[in-house]
């Protein structure tokens, strides 16, 4: 097939994927828009080596298919790159297309630049890209389907820049697709960054995924058997899925558990899509088949979760249940109706289709997008700041509180009555001191609970206090904080500045970089707003500053020799040992992120952040995936070498029955290592059960490994799993 066959095939693709009640003049606008897109793209290429017009014409393809929009987003995906990379103008889009398609146009040239380029500073970029929400909500759409469909041509890039797609990928789109409602979407952007991210886990996971449909397909059909008949008798026109997992969920669910995948009971959900009866409302059907299922199966009363009375802010609408079904294995089951189902699977767009047929029951949606706006309008807020903050507000887990007079407010899990206080208005959050929950009183820094009926209690006298962000969750509550902070750090500044300045002039010593630095250096310092912070508040005196200016240089032989005797080795051979490591490390490129704690073995990546030292992460760390996402430009690649000459800190915990001896075996079994040493040991023994921590030095993830495995193999043992940041 020759590439314009291709091209043309692409696009009848295209057309056949179009809404059935598609006018035919729309059909002819978007004729015209690929014809143009295909011209204005003539002789470009993607790094996979096929033609240019491809790419848009597979972005169209998702926004109508998969998302659900209509014609003005299937013209304006066609034309989302002609302005960015041709001669062509966003005054010629509007001129040819309409004033419509060319703001959408217009949003996603100013974002998709800065989002892809490797010198972008991916906080600002994102900021920007969010800024198109107050204009347009397609913009965004459009930008995940952009998004979506480079992850899945991303083989094609260098490993650098996959990492780094992936990264931000994994960070903020998958997070705002599913905000967005798109189920679909987001699921396939966690498992293609994993994909890229993780490879080797990613296979594993993948093929035990597999192998696991296989041997329960038939332990499926005898589940699903009675609840077919029941739905038949009660005359319901219906379709049953199996879906498992996808492998993202159950690599997280492995990881923050700290479990095997053997050990995943709930890999297998059973979806059940109906279409209503007339007559009849959705949510009475979705309860009257839960009914059915219920007479065949007993239910799990703690995993009963109802969408269909209170839908989530994205729009999801569901009713999930868990049963006991044959051979003693639990099986999760959802129940929607087609509106339902189409508006989990294609999110936004579906759910604003809908939007006069659901009570105004998308307001929760509403809020969201109105509360982004508002931290955009918020001048003081850096763009890393932002998108930190943004990325609280893509909260998963829901819950939902009322006021005194009854009105629903939704938060996130774990929100307190401070965040619930901003939730309402930012002056009752600031003048906060405490609450009634559910008419008892109760600290500001308390946990709210789904169902729980909130009274703030305030005083004018009341003030932000900076400890109120130790226990806020909320995006918002923790802007308005931080900005009443900001307002006090600014005038504590100012006032650090005309003393620093009075006493230099004073002194008669040149306002310089050196004279500040020298003060800098003697306060341990890192910056001069620090600085002028300090001296603002009082916590350094004038006459201290005053003293430091007027000190002499130090003499650097004198300091030589003062560091020869810190160093003299009369404390002992292991300070001694200790120093003399540190000292030949000093000047190494890379430093051990404490974050994570990598050892050699582990697929680790480098961020160079400040400039100086490299901080090792595991790839996997969240703190390095934010890191990631924000400084696309900052990566590092970076692997291990020469790792037989330095040990690194590993910790594994250790479950099982207790029995004599135990202890010893287990000790025992690492002590004959002569790769591993033993660092830390403990046990503790509660009603027949002992858990253990065990802090061991290791060379490498094969050394650690071995001793996973042996460990596993002891009687007694039922678990043996590596953590991190272990708090023993």
């Amino acid at each position: 097939m020759t590439e314009n066959e291709l091209v043309k095939e692409s696009f009848e693709d295209l057309l056949e994927s179009l809404r059935k009640d598609t006018p035919k003049e729309d059909i002819q606008k978007i004729k015209k828009a690929f014809e143009f897109a295909d011209a204005a793209h003539e002789g470009v290429r993607r790094r996979s080596g096929e033609p240019y017009i491809m790419h848009p014409l597979a972005v169209a393809k998702i926004a109508t298919k998969e998302i659900g929009l209509g014609t003005t987003s299937v013209i304006s995906a066609l034309l989302h790159d002609v302005v960015e990379d041709t001669d062509y103008t966003v005054e010629d889009i509007s001129a040819l297309f309409g004033p419509k398609v060319a703001a959408i146009v217009d949003g996603l040239t100013k974002i998709s630049g800065v989002m892809g380029s490797d010198s972008s500073k991916q906080a600002e970029s994102f900021r920007k890209m969010i800024l198109t929400l107050a204009d347009d909500v397609r913009v965004i759409l459009i930008k995940i389907a952009d998004r979506l469909h480079n992850m899945r041509t991303l083989e094609s890039m260098p490993e650098y820049k996959q990492v780094k797609i992936a990264s931000e990928t994994l960070y903020i789109y998958a997070p705002l697709a599913h905000r967005m409602g798109l189920h679909a979407i987001k699921t396939e952007l966690e498992d293609l960054s994993m994909k890229y991210e993780h490879p080797e886990e990613y296979q594993v996971i993948a093929v035990k995924i597999a192998a696991y449909e296989n041997q329960f397909s038939e332990l499926f059909e005898a589940f699903i058997r009675p609840i077919r008949q029941k739905l038949s008798d009660s005359g319901y026109e219906y379709t049953i899925t199996a879906r498992t997992k996808s492998v993202y969920s159950v690599w997280l669910k492995m990881q923050r558990r700290n479990i095997s995948f053997d050990e995943i009971y709930d890999l297998l959900a059973v979806r059940i899509v109906f279409k209503p009866k007339e007559g009849q409302p959705e949510k009475w059907q979705c309860w009257n088949i839960y009914s059915l299922i219920t007479d065949v199966y007993k239910p799990k009363p703690e995993r009963i979760r109802d969408w269909v009375s209170v839908p989530k802010a994205n729009g999801y609408e569901a009713l999930h249940l868990t049963v006991m079904g044959p051979e003693g294995h639990w099986f999760e089951v959802q129940i929607r109706s087609h509106r339902m189902d189409e508006v989990a699977e294609k999110g936004l767009a579906a759910h604003w289709k809908y939007k006069d047929k659901s009570d105004g029951e998308n307001s929760e949606l509403d809020q969201w997008l109105a509360g982004i706006k508002e931290m955009l309008d918020r001048s003081d807020t850096t763009a890393l700041e932002f998108l930190d903050e943004f990325k609280l507000n893509l909260f998963t887990k829901e819950i939902r509180v009322f006021t005194p007079k009854g009105y629903m407010r939704t938060l996130p899990k774990g929100a307190t009555a401070l965040d619930f206080a901003y939730d309402i208005h930012t002056e009752i959050g600031n003048s906060c001191i405490g609450a009634k929950v559910n008419h008892r009183l109760e600290p500001m820094s308390h946990k709210l609970s789904s169902g729980d009926q909130v009274e703030i209690l305030t005083s004018e006298k009341q003030q932000p206090q900076r400890e109120w962000l130790n226990f806020v969750v909320t995006a918002k509550a923790r802007t308005h904080i931080n900005a009443a902070f900001k307002k006090e750090r600014r005038e504590w500044m100012r006032k650090g500045i005309s003393l620093y300045e009075s006493i230099v002039k004073d002194l008669g010593l040149p306002p310089t970089a050196e004279t500040l630095n020298k003060v800098l250096f003697h306060y341990h310092i890192n910056n001069r707003d620090d600085l002028y912070m300090e001296l603002g508040k009082g916590v350094i005196t004038q006459e201290e500053l005053a003293k430091i200016l007027k000190r002499r240089p130090e003499n650097k032989f004198i300091k030589y020799w003062n560091l020869q005797f810190l160093w003299n080795g009369k404390e002992g051979d292991d300070k001694k040992k200790f120093q003399t490591e540190k000292m030949a490390n000093a000047d190494l490129e890379y430093s051990i992120a404490p974050c994570c704690n990598p050892i050699p073995g582990d697929d680790v990546v480098g961020m160079n952040i400040a400039g100086t030292k490299v901080a090792v992460h595991k790839r996997s760390c969240p703190e390095a995936i934010r890191l990631m996402s924000s400084f696309g430009d900052k990566i590092v690649p970076v692997k291990w070498v020469s790792y037989k000459l330095m040990s690194f800190l590993a910790v594994i915990k250790i479950k099982g029955i207790d029995s004599s001896g135990i202890v010893g075996e287990i000790t025992s079994l690492i002590s004959v290592k002569e790769e591993v040493t033993m660092r830390l040991v403990h046990f503790e023994v509660y009603d027949g059960i002992f858990e253990g921590t065990i802090h061991l030095y290791v060379h490498h993830t094969h050394d650690l490994n071995r001793i996973l495995i042996q460990l596993s193999e002891l009687k007694g043992v039922e678990s043996v799993v590596r953590v991190e940041n272990d708090e023993k």
